[in-house]
């Protein structure tokens, strides 16, 4: 079975069953992925366990100079809380799906006033480091 077809179908899976609002699919195949935009949250699912995607996502907000502040980890799921130089906060929420399988959520900036382009640009910076 083709890696990406089951990455999607999960994805999809755990899209539709997270909550009550509808999400915004923005895009699905051949090198894209499956995102969803819920609640100020872009989410995508990678094929990576979570320590490499944890260093991939260091590694992206370090390149975009965005400031590390603090880390947090249950061992399932990892926070990173970080802040943008224009001190706009950065959440990352990376969730273990499977073995190989992590789903990375970015949100930038505070309630009503999310960025969502800045979020794509990170998600684009981690999927680079995670191919």
């Amino acid at each position: 079975m083709n890696y990406k077809f089951l990455i999607a179908i999960c994805a999809s899976f755990i899209v539709f069953c997270a909550g009550c609002a509808a999400p915004v699919i923005v895009g699905v195949g051949a090198g894209t992925g499956v995102y969803s935009y819920m609640n100020g949250e872009l989410k995508r699912a990678y094929p990576a366990s979570l320590e490499t995607s944890v260093a991939a996502v260091t590694d992206s907000l370090e390149s975009m100079k965005i400031n590390v502040e603090k880390k947090e980890s249950d061992g399932v799921q990892t926070v990173v809380s970080a802040m943008r130089p224009d001190q706009t906060p950065v959440t990352v929420k990376l969730t273990i799906l499977a073995p190989r399988l992590t789903e990375i959520s970015v949100r930038t900036g505070v309630v009503g006033l999310w960025d969502r382009k800045v979020s794509e640009l990170i998600h684009a910076s981690i999927a680079q480091r995670l191919q």
